[in-house]
């Protein structure tokens, strides 16, 4: 008998979190994209149609990045149209990344409305990405973010390296806040501050988003993205909360990884996260059996077991 129909985890409210979290789930997009074998088309459709099952109801869907830069969302043209009928009949969002005008252009046309753009808080890893530095990537990013909100386009853009840089070492607090700053100032509707690399802690995840408080950037429109490298993603996930945060961005079964630190374990598991929620009663919408079960089949087109923890405890077999 799993644990659920036994009632656990038990739910036990702490003080002062909020009501509900919605996850933004990337295991489609960032999960995969990291895989080094490419996932048919039909398997990658099938797994966002089994998350939104779930209850999960921010699905990303896919990338609009040049395939030769992410070869493994190559099919994003054949894919998006496949899944798109769930933001009819279902009201799930399946934002979308772009890195420039022509991949907004692409996202276009086949009706997404919510895209997601590629910042970074360094220039090491602005240079590596996207080979622009800082401002010159800021400078891209403006007109893609007019057209998509003159079109009523929803826009969030993640911020890569805002605790630490592989190259940089610790990463000032003030550079993350001028470039969420900059993001903000030209339209961006949400933000996701991201621990690319995990070396975050749950007293400087708290520090930033004060901070960021202070300058003018509202928690409102914050979301958090951590990697589980050092054991450190649940933690802070807990402090971000505690700060009011409501987007946690997960990966279902724990897909993904950090090309940057050989050492990092991939996303935050959307599992794991699921059942901390519930153990604080946090209402999420996700069915964890259901959830946990996309997972496995996921695994299983793999050909490897999933790492999140949940998932191994949830789908073990005496």
């Amino acid at each position: 008998m799993s644990t659920p129909e036994l009632g656990l985890p038990m739910a036990v409210a702490a003080p002062d979190l909020p009501a509900r979290v919605r996850i933004y789930e990337v295991g489609a997009r960032d999960g995969l994209q990291n895989e080094k074998a490419t996932v048919p088309t039909e398997v990658k459709a099938e797994f966002v149609r089994r998350l939104a099952d779930s209850g999960l109801t921010t699905i990303e869907a896919t990338s609009f990045v040049h395939p030769k830069w992410v070869p493994q969302l190559a099919d994003a043209e054949q894919l998006f149209p496949l899944v798109s009928d769930l933001g009819r009949s279902s009201g799930v969002h399946l934002p979308v990344l772009v890195p420039n005008e022509r991949g907004l252009d692409r996202a276009l046309a086949l009706g997404a409305r919510h895209v997601a753009l590629f910042a970074s808080a360094t220039e090491s890893f602005a240079k590596a990405n996207l080979n622009r530095t800082v401002d010159e990537s800021l400078a891209m990013f403006e007109p893609v973010v007019s057209r998509a909100k003159a079109d009523k386009v929803h826009v969030r853009s993640y911020i890569s390296m805002c605790f630490g840089d592989p190259w940089e070492g610790p990463v000032p607090i003030h550079q993350v806040v001028r470039v969420c700053k900059a993001l903000m100032d030209m339209g961006c509707d949400e933000l996701s501050l991201g621990d690319t690399i995990g070396v975050a802690t749950p007293g400087h995840v708290q520090t930033l988003l004060a901070e960021l408080n202070e300058e003018g950037v509202p928690t409102s429109v914050l979301g958090v993205h951590f990697h589980d490298t050092y054991g450190q993603a649940l933690a802070n996930t807990l402090a971000a909360l505690q700060h009011g945060v409501t987007t946690v961005d997960a990966s279902a079964g724990g897909l993904g990884g950090c090309p940057y630190a050989k050492s990092a374990t991939g996303n935050l598991a959307t599992e794991d996260l699921v059942w901390m929620l519930q153990g604080l009663g946090i209402d999420t919408g996700v069915d964890l059996a259901r959830l946990t079960a996309t997972s496995v089949w996921m695994a299983e087109r793999l050909g490897r077991p999933s790492p999140s923890r949940t998932v191994k405890a949830l789908s073990h077999k005496e």
